[in-house]
C-alpha cells in the first residue's frame, strides 16, 4: 500500500477506462441533483481561493515528492507530522488572483508518526499485541447490545493473556532455564563466568535457589517496566492529544445510526488506554511475583515451621485477589466515544497499579529467604502456567467465535448483504493468529536459550544438564512443520488458480487495446498483473485455513503435553522406529524453525534500527496495523490516526473559516482512509466546502470487508450522502485499491482506468508504458479532470 511516487508527473495521452467491451473515455461526471448546503458567507472582494490538501499513503513520501518541487516550506506542524507548501505558495492566501485556474497544492506528511524514529523498529516484537488489537475492531456490525459488549470484553481479556504470556516467557528463560536449571547443574554452569557466582556448586550467598530466582526476576520486572514506559510515552504523544472541539456541543447521546467515526471522542482514547495500561502493567508484575512465590511456597508447605507457609499463602492470596481485580478492570475499560473524556479513570485502577508495584518487594523478600536445604531439580513448578494460558486462550477464542456468529446473524437490516470477511469470523481468526504469534515467539526464545546453554545438545535428553522448557512449548514447536506444510499446499493451490486466471484474462486484455498488434508476451504480462492484484480478495480464505489449522494443531499440542509423557520425542520413545523418528524430526525441526523465525524477526528489527530504507519498510506494517486506536491492548504500537485525523480536521476547519475557500482533500491509499475519517469528523458547514478525491483506495475492498462495523457499504453511502462531492479513481491492476461501490445521486467511482496507458510503442508513446498498479494516479489525465469537476461542483450554489 505504499505511495511509490506521489509527485505530479506529466500526464500521458488521454487514458480510457477498462471494461469488458470497448473502452470508454473518462469524462467529468454531472453535478448531483441535490447541492450541498453552502457555508456561511464570507465577505471577499477578491477571487475565491481553493486548496488541494494531499495525503500520502503508507511508506511515506517527502514534501518535495508530493509537491513536485525541490523548494518546500513547512507552514504548520513539525518533522513528525506537518503541512508543507511550495515556497512560492507560502503566502497564497494574500494573492488569490494567482490561483484562478488551479488550487493551491498543500501536502500533509505523516509517515514519521510510524516510521521516523529508529527505535520504533523494535515494535516488531509487539506484533502479537497489535494483531490482538485489530480483532477488537473486526466485530460484525451491530447496535451497542450486551452481546457486542461481551465480544469486546472477551477481546480485552484475551489481550491481557498475551501480556501474561510475554512476561511468563521472560520468566521461563530467566528464572527457569538460567537461574533454576543451568545455575543448579554443575555441567551447565561450568565455564560461564557470568553465571558462576550464583552456581549451586559454589555454596555462596547467591547459590540458594530462591535467591537465584529473586536475582533473575529483575529481567521480567525490567521488561514489564519497559512496556509500561513505552506505552506511557506514546500515550502522551498520541492519545493525550486533544482533538478540536466543535463549535456546536455534541449531544450526550448520539442519534441512532450515527457512525462511530463521526463521534467526537472516537480519536481520543486517553482514559481507556490509561486504565488498560494500569491493568496490564499490574498483570505483568503479578506474573513475576507468582513465578517467585509458587516454588518457594511448594517447598515451605509440609516443612517444619509455620511462619514461612503462612507468609507464602498470604502472599499467594493477595496475588489472586489482585489478579481477579485486574481482569475486572480490563473488562470494564470501555471506550468513551460520544464525548471527550478527560477523567483519570476509576480509582480501583490506580489502587491496583500502586499495590502491584509494592508486591514485588514482598515476593522478592519471601523468595530470597534463607532455605539451606532447598535444591533445584527438573523444571520450575510454575511452568504449568503455559498450559493453562494456552487452554485459556483457546476457550476465549471459542467464546469470541460464538459471539461473532451471533452478531453476524443479528446484524441490523441496513448491513444485510454487505460483504464481510469470513462471514464475521475475521475477528476470532485474527485473535487466534495473535495468540499463535505470541506462542511462537515465546517458545522460540525458550528453545534457543536452552540450546545455547546446553552447548548444542538437546535439552531433556539423557546426558543433558538441562531439562528444557515446558513440554507444551516443545509440542507447539513440533506442530510448526505440519502447519507450514499446510500453508505451502494452500499457496500451491492459489498459484495454480492464478495461472488459470491469467490465461483466462488474455482475451480480455487484448480487447482493452483494439486495433493494436498484440504480442502474447505483453498480453500475458498485463494479464498476470491483473490476476495477481485479485489475490488480495483471497486473503480471507487463506486466513481461515491457517486459523483452523492452528487451532486444531494447538489443541493437539496441549493434549499431548497434558498426557504427561513429556516432549514428543519422549512420548514416542517406545513407539515403532518410524513413528519415533518422525516425532524426533518434528520436534527438532520445529524447534529450529521457531528459533529461526524469532531470530529473523530480531534481525529485521536490528537492521531497521540502522538502515533508514529498511526502517521505512518496517513502518509500512505499522501504517496498516496501527490505524486503529488501542482499544484492546495498551502495549500495542500506538495509533497514528489519533494524531493525523485531528490534524486534518483542524486544518480544514480553520482554513475554510479564515478564507471561505474550497478544499479538495486528495488521499492516496492509506491516505484515503485517513481522509474519509477526517471528513466524518467535520461539522456540516465545513463539510459543505470540502470535496474528497481518493485513488488506490482500500475503503471498500479491505476495510469494508475486514472492519464492517465502521466501513460497510451503508457507512460509505452515508458519508457520500453527507458530502455529495466525492470521486474515487481505481485500476484493475491495483492489488490494494478498488471501487467504493456506492452511488446515491452521482456515482463515486471513475474507472477502471486503463493501465498501462498504451499496449505498445506508437507516436504518442515512443517508449514502452509501465504497468502502474497502485502508484502514479496523478499522472493520469482523469485525475486533473475529476479534481476540476469537484471544485466546480463546490462552486455551484
Amino acid at each position: 500500500m505504499s505511495d511509490a511516487s506521489p509527485g505530479r508527473a506529466p500526464p500521458h495521452a488521454p487514458r480510457t477506462a477498462q471494461g469488458t467491451g470497448a473502452p470508454v473515455a473518462v469524462k467529468p461526471r454531472p453535478a448531483p441533483a441535490t447541492a450541498p448546503v453552502p457555508a456561511q458567507a464570507v465577505p471577499d472582494a477578491s477571487p475565491q481561493i481553493a486548496l488541494e490538501l494531499l495525503v500520502h499513503g503508507v511508506g511515506g513520501a517527502t514534501p518535495e515528492q508530493m509537491l513536485d518541487d525541490p523548494r518546500t516550506v513547512c507552514v504548520a506542524g513539525d518533522d513528525t507530522a506537518g503541512i508543507h507548501r511550495r515556497a512560492r505558495d507560502a503566502d497564497a492566501e494574500r494573492h488569490p488572483e494567482r490561483y484562478r485556474d488551479a488550487p493551491v497544492p498543500e501536502a500533509y506528511c505523516w509517515s514519521n508518526l510510524t516510521s521516523g524514529d529508529s527505535s520504533r523498529a523494535l515494535w516488531l516484537l509487539l506484533l502479537p499485541f497489535m494483531v490482538a488489537n485489530l480483532a477488537h475492531w473486526m466485530r460484525p456490525p451491530s447496535a451497542r447490545t450486551r452481546l457486542a459488549r461481551g465480544y469486546e470484553v472477551t477481546v480485552r481479556i484475551l489481550a491481557l493473556t498475551l501480556t501474561v504470556l510475554l512476561v511468563a516467557a521472560a520468566c521461563e528463560v530467566a528464572l527457569d532455564i538460567v537461574a533454576w536449571q543451568c545455575a543448579g547443574h554443575a555441567g551447565c554452569s561450568r565455564g560461564k563466568s557470568w553465571l558462576g557466582f550464583a552456581a549451586a556448586t559454589r555454596h555462596g550467598w547467591w547459590s540458594q535457589p530462591g535467591r537465584r530466582l529473586a536475582l533473575a526476576a529483575s529481567v521480567p520486572f525490567a521488561l514489564t517496566a519497559l512496556l509500561w514506559w513505552l506505552s506511557h510515552r506514546t500515550w502522551y504523544a498520541y492519545e493525550s492529544q486533544r482533538p478540536d472541539v466543535p463549535s456546536t456541543p455534541a449531544p450526550a447521546q448520539p442519534a441512532p445510526g450515527t457512525p462511530a467515526m463521526a463521534l467526537p471522542g472516537f480519536w481520543y482514547g486517553r482514559r481507556s488506554v490509561a486504565v488498560l495500561r494500569a491493568a496490564h502493567t499490574s498483570a505483568g508484575l503479578l506474573t513475576v511475583c507468582a513465578a517467585l512465590t509458587v516454588p518457594a511456597l511448594r517447598y515451605d508447605t509440609g516443612r517444619p515451621g509455620l511462619l514461612l507457609p503462612v507468609l507464602g499463602w498470604t502472599l499467594a492470596g493477595v496475588l489472586a485477589v489482585f489478579a481477579v481485580t485486574a481482569c475486572v478492570v480490563v473488562a470494564r475499560a470501555d471506550r468513551s466515544e460520544s464525548g471527550l473524556d478527560d477523567t483519570s479513570g476509576p480509582a480501583v485502577a490506580r489502587v491496583l497499579l500502586a499495590g502491584s508495584t509494592a508486591l514485588p518487594v514482598a515476593a522478592v523478600l519471601y523468595g530470597a529467604w534463607s532455605r539451606p536445604g532447598w535444591a533445584s531439580h527438573g523444571r520450575l513448578p510454575s511452568t504449568q502456567a503455559f498450559s493453562a494460558i494456552t487452554v485459556g486462550q483457546g476457550a476465549l477464542i471459542a467464546v469470541l467465535a460464538v459471539a461473532a456468529v451471533l452478531l453476524q446473524r443479528r446484524r441490523p437490516p441496513e448491513f444485510a448483504g454487505a460483504p464481510v470477511a469470513m462471514h464475521g469470523l475475521a475477528g476470532p481468526a485474527v485473535a487466534l493468529l495473535g495468540c499463535v504469534l505470541g506462542g511462537v515467539m515465546s517458545g522460540g526464545v525458550a528453545q534457543r536459550t536452552a540450546d545455547w546453554l546446553d552447548r548444542g545438545g538437546t535439552p531433556g535428553r539423557s546426558g543433558s544438564p538441562l531439562t528444557g522448557p515446558p513440554a507444551v512449548l516443545s509440542w507447539e514447536a513440533s506442530v510448526i512443520p505440519a502447519a507450514l506444510l499446510l500453508i505451502l499446499m494452500v499457496a500451491a493451490g492459489a498459484l495454480w488458480r492464478l495461472r488459470r486466471r491469467q490465461a483466462g484474462l488474455c482475451a480480455e486484455v487484448d480487447a482493452m487495446y483494439p486495433g493494436k498488434r498484440h504480442d502474447r508476451s505483453r498480453t500475458r504480462r498485463i494479464a498476470g498483473v491483473i490476476a495477481r492484484a485479485g489475490l488480495t480478495d483471497s486473503a480471507p480464505a487463506l486466513v481461515a485455513v491457517v486459523g483452523a489449522a492452528a487451532f486444531a494443531l494447538g489443541a493437539g499440542a496441549v493434549a499431548g503435553a497434558w498426557a504427561g509423557a513429556g516432549t514428543p520425542g519422549e512420548a514416542a520413545r517406545h513407539a515403532p522406529a518410524a513413528v519415533s523418528a518422525l516425532a524426533d524430526t518434528a520436534q527438532s525441526l520445529g524447534s529450529w524453525l521457531v528459533g529461526a523465525g524469532f531470530v529473523a524477526l530480531v534481525t529485521v528489527g536490528r537492521r531497521a534500527y540502522r538502515d533508514t530504507s529498511a526502517r521505512r519498510t518496517v513502518g509500512i506494517l505499522w501504517d496498516v496495523g496501527t490505524f486503529w486506536p488501542r482499544a484492546a491492548h495498551p502495549f500495542a504500537p500506538p495509533c497514528y490516526a489519533e494524531r493525523a485525523v485531528p490534524d486534518l480536521t483542524w486544518r480544514m476547519a480553520t482554513w475554510t473559516r479564515a478564507t471561505g475557500g474550497r478544499i479538495v482533500l486528495s488521499g492516496h491509499s492509506q491516505g484515503s482512509v485517513l481522509s474519509a475519517a477526517a471528513v466524518w469528523q467535520l461539522e456540516p458547514a465545513t463539510r459543505s466546502r470540502v470535496a474528497l478525491l481518493t485513488y488506490g483506495c482500500p475503503l471498500a475492498r479491505l476495510y469494508g470487508r475486514w472492519f464492517p462495523a465502521h466501513f460497510a457499504p451503508t457507512r460509505l453511502r452515508d458519508l457520500h450522502g453527507d458530502m455529495r462531492t466525492w470521486c474515487n479513481l481505481w485500476r484493475r491492476t491495483d492489488p490494494i485499491g478498488g471501487p467504493v461501490g456506492v452511488s446515491p445521486g452521482a456515482p463515486v467511482d471513475v474507472g477502471p482506468l486503463l493501465d498501462p496507458a498504451a499496449y505498445g510503442r506508437d507516436a504518442r508513446h515512443p517508449l514502452p508504458e509501465p504497468v502502474l498498479g497502485h502508484s502514479h494516479f496523478q499522472a493520469d489525465p482523469a485525475f486533473a479532470e475529476q479534481r476540476a469537476e469537484l471544485l466546480a461542483r463546490l462552486r455551484r450554489p
